[in-house]
């Protein structure tokens, strides 16, 4: 676990009574309007726990006390652990850590070229993950198109958890991919109580906005929560599209598909780890296009997170994500205003944090070092200035005087390295300096540390015994390198 905690919840997008409005209205569009299920299970369970069903529409209706019931049991906060130990990290209350997201569907790589991402990929921005240190957890990032449908599932995670020591998850295409991984996880764990008391994988499933989840996502669902590992069931509203082009109604929707979500998985197993998800965007009313680097993405992520702490959950939020094509201004600062908004409000599981283009079409290793500078700004911020005897210097202050000079004090070699931030692709060289030295942009200087991070040695996080064993019991396992 890492030495410092960082706390948000300074900001504030929404007041008390905003944050009453939304879940009042969420309510209302629970008991009055219902969502659409038509998976068995899933009906059969709510029917069971008090649900109004429509079963010509496959409508379910919930009234307040359901869901204030079945919020209550999920858990407040949880440990999510990684395969090194000390890669854990708590989720809950205003605890902030910034992480991965997916599935982009094309890499921008070293050679500043656009292609489709494949297999090796995974594994690369799992390795840049584990050595970054503003990376806390790895969402797969990319879908592989050099691997059959079939294996997808399973050779993600594989090259995930080969790659990095901190917690992985990731989306799953169907129930034999999700059992498959959960067969290798457990394998890898010592056994399936072993991989509950201290999961290093966690799943994502979907509810389709407005209002309504296809069989395949619940049963994701269902699956994910029987094992009590932890569980993502996200909402992906776009304001003027798939929601109202309010804010406020955009929040409303998705705070609605939110619990229902939460619920489902406290009906399937009470006390499963799961998150309150949302992954909020606009559109460009001009375009047709979907924005996720909008600042009105940013403002609906710091408020998802204030409904989330309203209801005592971990949240997982989206930021970070720029529209721009490539690593330039546009995309810094969109990415810095989104994750600073989504830090100081104090989201739990901020993903896509790193690396995302092109509204997470694209996914550039480049930007990705560039982000991990960007989000430690943030974490920056969150630390703050602390005040006491020490940081105050006034003995300091005293001992120079009038017209001195502090720079060869001890008390500025004590505090240096601890009181300023330093960027890994920061430019600190005078101009002529830097002009000789090449006069390199910040894109050309992260690709440089990219090529310095992947040309060391992978390291081994699955031990070889039990590598060797989960190879030879999956054949569709494919080289990367091939």
């Amino acid at each position: 676990m890492r030495d410092t905690i960082y706390r948000g919840g300074s900001y504030r997008a929404l007041t008390e009574k905003d944050v009453e409005n939304i879940h009042e209205t969420s309510i209302k569009v629970l008991s009055e309007v219902g969502f659409e299920i038509s998976y068995p299970p899933a009906l059969e369970l709510l029917q069971k726990h008090g649900a109004t069903i429509d079963y010509d529409k496959n409508r379910v209706f919930l009234k307040r006390e359901i869901v204030s019931r079945y919020i209550k049991q999920a858990p407040a906060e949880f440990t999510f652990y990684g395969l090194e130990e000390g890669k854990e990290i708590v989720l809950g209350g205003k605890r902030v850590h910034f992480g991965t997201g997916g599935k982009a569907l094309y890499v921008l790589d070293q050679n500043r070229k656009r292609r489709p991402a494949v297999l090796k990929d995974i594994g690369d921005f799992g390795r840049l993950s584990d050595e970054l240190e503003h990376v806390d957890f790895f969402i797969i990032p990319t879908h592989p198109h050099d691997v059959n449908i079939n294996d997808i599932d399973l050779n993600e995670f594989y090259q995930a958890l080969c790659s990095t020591g901190k917690p992985v998850m990731g989306g799953v295409f169907s129930k034999e991919g999700l059992q498959k991984v959960l067969e290798m996880a457990a394998l890898i764990a010592g056994g399936m109580e072993e991989l509950r008391r201290r999961p290093f994988v966690g799943f994502i499933t979907a509810i389709t906005s407005p209002l309504k989840m296809e069989d395949d996502r619940a049963e994701i669902l269902f699956e994910t929560a029987k094992h009590g590992l932890p569980l993502v069931i996200s909402t992906a509203p776009i304001a003027g599209a798939t929601s109202p082009v309010t804010l406020a109604g955009t929040l409303a929707l998705q705070n609605a598909e939110a619990l229902v979500g939460v619920v489902l998985s406290q009906l399937v197993n009470p006390g499963t780890p799961v998150f309150y998800s949302a992954v909020p965007c606009t559109m460009d009313m001009r375009s047709g296009s979907f924005l996720m680097g909008s600042i009105e993405s940013g403002l609906m992520n710091a408020a998802i997170t204030q409904m989330a702490h309203y209801y005592r959950l971990p949240c997982y939020v989206t930021v970070g994500v720029a529209d721009s094509k490539i690593p330039d201004a546009q995309a810094a600062h969109e990415t810095a205003t989104t994750c600073m908004l989504a830090a100081l409000a104090g989201g739990n599981f901020i993903h896509q944090a790193f690396g995302f283009l092109d509204g997470a079409l694209t996914i550039s290793y480049g930007q990705f070092v560039i982000d991990n500078d960007i989000v430690g700004s943030c974490l920056r911020t969150l630390k703050g200035i602390e005040t006491n005897a020490e940081t105050l210097a006034f003995d300091v202050i005293k001992d120079v005087g009038p017209g001195g000079n502090f720079l060869a004090q001890k008390h500025t070699v004590e505090h240096m390295r601890t009181e300023s931030y330093t960027p890994r692709v920061r430019q600190h060289l005078d101009y002529e300096s830097w002009f000789s030295a090449g006069a390199k942009d910040t894109w050309e200087k992260a690709e440089e540390i990219v090529v310095e991070i992947l040309s060391k040695p992978p390291r081994q996080f699955i031990p070889g015994e039990i590598d060797e064993k989960i190879r030879s019991l999956y054949p569709e396992l494919v080289d990367p390198d091939r």
